[in-house]
C-alpha cells in the first residue's frame, strides 16, 4: 500500500464486518495485498439496466460502462490472497467482456454456476428464471472437501431493499465451500450487504464496498442484527 494512501473511514465497522462507502477502485488500492481469503461479488451487469422493481427506474452505478471491469478486477486480485477462489456474478450479454478481463488478469475459469429463481421475471424473447456466476481460481486453491452442485435455488427475499439483491441463502453454501474457516471475505460490489450478511452468519469475517449509499444504510440494518445461533459450515 502506497504511503500516498490512506484508507477511507469505515461506513460501519462490527464484530469483524466493516463496510465502507465508495467506488472500489479507489477504496481498494488502500487494502494490502494478500489480504482477504475469498471473493464473492455482484458486479454491474454492463446491460443498461433500468428498474421496474420499485417505480423508481434508477439505473445501476456503473452499468453502461465497461471501463471498470479491468482495473476493478486488478485490484480483487491483488488484494485475494495466492490459491484462493473468486465468485463473480456477471451479465450473459457481455460474457465475453467478462471473462476476457479474467483470464486476461491471471484467473483461471474452474466451473460455473447456475441460480434458478422461483419468481420469473417479464421478459422478451425468454422470461428469466435464472442468474450466473464463475468460480474463478487464484492459483492452485485446494479442492474443496465436499463438491457443490452447481445448480442452486434461489427464494427471493421478501423484504428486498435492492433491485438485484441476492438471498442469503443462496450465497451461505459458496461461502462455507470456498471460503477457509476463520478467513475473510470480500465483496467490492456489496449491494444490500448479502454477502456479508451470510460471511457473518458462518462467523467470518468481510469486508464490503458499495458506492451508494443509500445502500449501504440498508446493508448495515442487515449487519447490524446480531447471530441468534452461529450456522454450521457444511
Amino acid at each position: 500500500m502506497s504511503s500516498a494512501q490512506v484508507t477511507p473511514t469505515p461506513f460501519y465497522q462490527h464484530a469483524g464486518i466493516t463496510v465502507y462507502h465508495g467506488d472500489c477502485r479507489q477504496v481498494l488500492p488502500c487494502l494490502s495485498s494478500a489480504s482477504v481469503d475469498f471473493v464473492l461479488t455482484d458486479p454491474p451487469y454492463l446491460v443498461g439496466y433500468r428498474g421496474r422493481w420499485d417505480g423508481d427506474r434508477r439505473g445501476i452505478a456503473g452499468d453502461a460502462d465497461p471501463s471498470w471491469l479491468v482495473p476493478a478486477f486488478a485490484e480483487i486480485w491483488r488484494v485475494l490472497k495466492d490459491d484462493s477462489f473468486c465468485i463473480s456474478f456477471y451479465g450473459w450479454p457481455h460474457s465475453d467482456l467478462f471473462v476476457g478481463a479474467w483470464k486476461e488478469l491471471g484467473f483461471r475459469l474452474v466451473s460455473h454456476l447456475v441460480f434458478v429463481k422461483n419468481v420469473w421475471g417479464l421478459g422478451r424473447f425468454t422470461r428469466g428464471q435464472h442468474e450466473v456466476a464463475f468460480l474463478l481460481a487464484k492459483g492452485q486453491p485446494p479442492v474443496p472437501a465436499r463438491a457443490l452442485s452447481d445448480t442452486i435455488e434461489w427464494q427471493r427475499e421478501a423484504d428486498a431493499f435492492h433491485p438485484n439483491q441476492k438471498p442469503v441463502v443462496a450465497l451461505r453454501p459458496l461461502i462455507a465451500t470456498y471460503a477457509p474457516e476463520a478467513g475473510t471475505v470480500l465483496d467490492p460490489f456489496m449491494g444490500s450487504g448479502s454477502t456479508l450478511r451470510a460471511a457473518k452468519d458462518l462467523g467470518l469475517a468481510a469486508v464490503g464496498i458499495e458506492v451508494d449509499g443509500r445502500y449501504c444504510i440498508g446493508a448495515v440494518g442487515r449487519l447490524a442484527q446480531e447471530v441468534l445461533f452461529r450456522l454450521p459450515r457444511e
